[in-house]
């Protein structure tokens, strides 16, 4: 008897604190990790080294098919792209932008996503994204979608910035990160929706261990 192995998928806009929470759900379950969005931005940093138009379909899914990619779950996480860790290059806001420009381009969605589907082997999978439960595990038996106020969000991406010494003022970040909003709800391919089934939960106002002990009670209970 073939056994699926579960998934939890985790989607929300950038910023609401989908990767912290997904890498300690992952942990504290023993499951493997996903983070689909490292995928994206690793190809368009990718992209932007080769100097490639991020409009070029055919060529960035080519690309895709070719990129070796290995990241982890550590503290901090390596994102490894050919051998060489590019965690660091791919948290700009410049390969953030670009990764969900790429994102909207349905031949490159394609090329992605039976990378993303190998990731499910036992005991679990938690898989952290934009379009985790409502596209690429439509049958995941758990799924939350983790959300917070643009102004919540821009002010957690500014100290992570200012921690690694870029300079970043708040207002900017906000209209940056209200424009990847529109664009990831309003894209023709996989938009940004809260998947059939998910658990809604705001992190505006709750301290990071409230919000991984929600999720871990989503998956908990079925569990034993």
């Amino acid at each position: 008897m073939t056994v699926i192995p579960p998934v939890l998928a985790i989607d929300g806009p950038s910023g609401s604190g989908k990767g912290t929470v997904s890498r300690a759900v992952a942990k504290a379950l023993g499951w493997h990790f996903l983070d689909s969005g490292a995928i994206y931005r690793s190809l368009a940093f990718a992209a932007i080294q080769s100097g490639l138009n991020l409009d070029d379909e055919s060529s960035l899914a080519d690309l895709a098919l070719v990129m070796e990619l290995v990241f982890t779950a550590d503290d901090p996480p390596k994102v490894m792209l050919n051998g060489v860790n590019i965690a660091d290059e791919i948290g700009t806001e410049t390969v953030g932008n670009a990764a969900s420009c790429v994102a909207q381009l349905k031949v490159v969605r394609q090329a992605l996503l039976k990378k993303q589907l190998s990731f499910r082997v036992l005991p679990g999978l938690v898989a952290d994204g934009r379009d985790m439960g409502s596209v690429v595990f439509q049958d995941a038996p758990f799924k939350v979608f983790l959300t917070a106020s643009a102004e919540v969000r821009a002010k957690r991406r500014l100290k992570q910035l200012k921690d690694k010494g870029h300079d970043v003022n708040l207002s900017g970040l906000i209209v940056e990160i209200e424009q990847r909003d529109r664009r990831d709800r309003d894209r023709a391919e996989s938009p940004l929706v809260r998947a059939e089934g998910a658990v809604l939960i705001d992190s505006s106002d709750l301290p990071i261990d409230e919000v991984i002990r929600r999720v871990m009670s989503v998956v908990e209970p079925v569990l034993g």
